[in-house]
């Protein structure tokens, strides 16, 4: 089955996310094989490590890996609740982040000149519809919709820690992806905020 084009942000759209947007995702799942076109496509030399098993955590997936826990990086998907002054924002970003640590959505707000309070972590079915995998599996490349990339500060400084080498979600909560933090900032083109919490 062939993968339809990505949709792309546009700063005239209307539609803004709220929450919830549907109960259920109106998009079916992108797959591993989806995720593993986009790789080819892109020229991407990062590697599915399927079938990991239960890994709830950062320090379980990192423990399964033999890797440390601040190798583990998470993509979350941000919403933003409709206000005055969010005509200046997109309707989402995606963040990527380091795994263990929390994303600050005041930090998020500030950028767009926008109270923290209407930055939302955005519902599951949002998450599929508009990135194609579920919460806890989302690969940091490889979305159904190209929307704005956020890069946590403390993902870049992990190049030089760790021989450039992360973990992130593989498009399911039992598979991890390993690629280096250069290919998301050359794949990407990311904006680079400081964005941990602490």
């Amino acid at each position: 089955m062939p993968q339809p084009a990505p949709r792309h942000y546009n700063s005239a759209m209307t539609e803004r996310p709220t929450e919830p947007i549907h109960a259920e995702a109106t998009q079916p799942h992108l797959t591993q094989h989806d995720l593993q076109r986009y790789f080819d496509g892109q020229g991407l030399p990062a590697r599915l490590i399927p079938n990991l098993g239960h890994t709830p955590t950062v320090p379980a997936a990192a423990q399964v890996l033999g890797v440390e826990p601040d190798q583990i990086i998470k993509t979350l998907l941000f919403v933003f609740e409709p206000g005055e002054k969010a005509g200046q924002a997109p309707p989402a970003v995606v963040v990527i982040g380091n795994g263990e640590n929390r994303i600050s959505k005041k930090a998020l707000g500030q950028h767009f000149g926008l109270n923290p309070k209407r930055v939302k972590l955005a519902p599951a079915a949002t998450v599929i519809d508009l990135l194609g995998y579920p919460p806890g599996g989302v690969p940091p490349f490889g979305h159904r919709t190209t929307l704005p990339i956020f890069l946590d500060q403390n993902v870049v400084e992990l190049r030089e820690r760790y021989a450039d080498r992360v973990f992130g979600g593989g498009g399911d909560d039992h598979s991890m992806l390993e690629l280096t933090v250069s290919d998301l900032l050359r794949i990407h083109q990311p904006t680079v905020l400081a964005l941990s919490e602490g």
